[in-house]
């Protein structure tokens, strides 16, 4: 099985709100997906989008949908991004009371199912549910806001992961999610990430499109080192 090239998700959660459609078209042709934060101030002290604006925002780019639900009650609300055309549907671990069901849920509604893990929650007690999944999302800061510092001890459940889906030849995308910039990414890399959430980085740049190549490249490069 050959290593995936990386994937680099523009998250919109940096992005001019009142200009969406247009955040978003500014990275076309350069983001693999673009990451959708859905925070309901109950789960996470913050508020964002919903499924209104993800529906909206879905007829407006061809960019796949890679939805990170931080929010209570997910088995409520994740299969309806599902039907709006999500590509990825990635619910908590600490918010669900069965994270297999409803993955399995999200595949038959169509879209990839996906597993994410706070800052503060051990990896171990998951690890033998991802071949559940198509992906596992590790959070490098604490959930609930964009533009945190990363925390380069988070990267220990990357590794830890990426060991066990070799270890089960599993088909897995490892995503990390937070301070995630051209001074992290090869590092995050290295650890075994091939998927990459990128907001500030991205969204502060001059040229978001460029920004998001230069990640990749940054990302492959760390990548294809033995």
């Amino acid at each position: 099985m050959s290593a995936p090239s990386p994937v680099v998700a523009p998250s919109i959660l940096a992005a001019d709100f009142a200009r969406l459609a247009d955040e978003v078209r500014a990275v076309e042709g350069a983001a693999d997906w673009i990451h959708v934060d859905v925070m309901d101030n109950h789960f996470v002290p913050n508020l964002t989008i919903g499924l209104p604006v993800v529906q909206s925002l879905r007829a407006a780019t061809t960019i796949p949908f890679d939805v990170h639900l931080m929010i209570e009650e997910p088995r409520r609300w994740a299969p309806g991004y599902a039907d709006a055309g999500a590509y990825n549907v990635t619910f908590h671990a600490e918010a669900s009371d069965n994270p297999v069901s409803l993955a399995k849920d999200l595949r038959a509604a169509g879209a990839k199912a996906g597993l994410a893990i706070d800052r503060d929650t051990p990896i171990e007690p998951y690890l033998e549910l991802l071949p559940s999944f198509d992906t596992l999302l590790i959070m490098t800061i604490k959930a609930g806001f964009g533009g945190q510092k990363f925390i380069p001890a988070m990267l220990d459940k990357v590794a830890a992961a990426r060991r066990h889906a070799k270890a089960g030849h599993l088909e897995l995308r490892i995503e990390v999610d937070g301070g995630i910039a051209e001074d992290t990414i090869a590092e995050a890399a290295a650890a075994g990430a091939d998927a990459f959430v990128a907001g500030t980085a991205v969204y502060s740049a001059q040229d978001p499109a460029e920004a998001v190549r230069k990640l990749r490249g940054l990302a492959a490069r760390a990548m294809a080192e033995p």
